[in-house]
């Protein structure tokens, strides 16, 4: 499936939670399209505050002139890296090598590890669980 496509039912989701109760995102993930419940704790923006300014620090060398920004959303066609981190897991997965509607490549971390993401590396010795696996994060 060709990014157009991708980014025109991620619109047809959030157009549908638009009716839902709580507060959702529409994303384009490893597998394609989703529809996310966003629950955003302080927790949870300490790890995203934690991987943003990692990234900023190595951009200058990789990118001059861009930054690395969390809100609002900013998706490319041609980003070929994507992270999730699940603080109720301890785990971190990074997928590249996008072909069609999924990537090609899946690397498994555990926090603590030193996380590559494309040209540049994620400390994540700082980053903290909370919740249990199968708990929704709030």
């Amino acid at each position: 499936m060709d990014y157009a496509r991708m980014r025109g039912i991620a619109e047809e989701l959030m157009a549908y939670a638009e009716r839902l109760e709580g507060a959702w995102t529409a994303e384009i993930g490893p597998a394609g399209p989703l529809l996310a419940m966003t629950s955003r704790s302080k927790r949870h923006e300490g790890a995203v505050r934690r991987i943003r300014n990692q990234l900023d620090e190595q951009l200058p060398a990789t990118h001059p002139g861009y930054i690395c920004a969390n809100d609002p959303e900013i998706e490319h066609p041609s980003i070929g890296h994507y992270m999730i981190v699940d603080p109720r897991t301890g785990t971190i997965e990074v997928h590249s090598a996008p072909c069609k509607a999924r990537y090609l490549d899946k690397r498994a971390y555990i926090f603590g590890d030193s996380v590559p993401f494309g040209a540049w590396k994620v400390e994540t010795g700082a980053f903290r669980r909370y919740g249990k696996a199968g708990d929704s994060v709030s």
